[in-house]
């Protein structure tokens, strides 16, 4: 007997069969992925957006973070649910899927993007570093707080790192690490008061 294979969803059809069921959820290679963090993963996110909030409201940028917002990169059938993406007001509504689909479409939309590294560590390293530098998001976090990166890029002993990619002409630039009790530098916010040390403590 011959099985039905599943149809792969684009991105429009995604969305249009987005589960309603509270849960968060993503496209990847055609089908709906279900995203359950652990709790830990939840307070690293949660400290990050927090301290990127108080940089935003002090400053008066025209910066917002949304509670949930998909981005549609290039690659066909994906769609991405960052941990943190903060959005520019300014350009966000030029986007035809904000309104109706708390989504973006366009990299300019976007200031920065935040993944914070769960046990599949190759999505944020490999697969969503390649893809947000060819949608065009300015910067982009990779928070391994436990860890769990191959020792290609985190070493050996492994050690918790950020890593901070920061586009220029279309390519991001060598990724700066960040470790213990370095302050981490982030282009958009330069006066960002937060060390990876400050993280590792939140999600322990």
């Amino acid at each position: 007997m011959v099985q039905a294979v599943s149809k792969l969803l684009t991105f429009d059809e995604f969305l249009e069969q987005y589960p309603e069921d509270g849960g968060n959820y993503e496209l990847r290679q055609g089908r709906i992925v279900a995203m359950r963090p652990t709790g830990l993963h939840e307070q690293v996110a949660a400290l990050i957006a927090r301290k990127i909030d108080v940089e935003i409201e002090r400053l008066s940028l025209p910066y917002f973070i949304p509670r949930t917002c998909l981005v549609k990169p290039y690659q066909q059938g994906e769609g991405y649910l960052p941990d943190i993406i903060v959005l520019d007001k300014q350009t966000v509504v030029e986007d035809p899927y904000w309104k109706k689909k708390s989504s973006i479409s366009i990299g300019k939309s976007a200031k920065l993007i935040v993944e914070v590294v769960s046990t599949n560590w190759q999505d944020d390293y490999l697969t969503k570093l390649a893809e947000y530098e060819k949608f065009g998001i300015p910067e982009y976090w990779i928070v391994d707080y436990k860890a769990l990166g191959g020792t290609r890029y985190i070493g050996s002993p492994k050690i918790p790192t950020v890593w901070i990619y920061e586009l220029a002409e279309d390519e991001y630039k060598e990724g700066k690490t960040f470790t213990g009790c370095d302050s981490i530098e982030s282009p958009t916010f330069p006066e960002l008061k937060l060390t990876v040390d400050q993280l590792v403590k939140a999600g322990t």
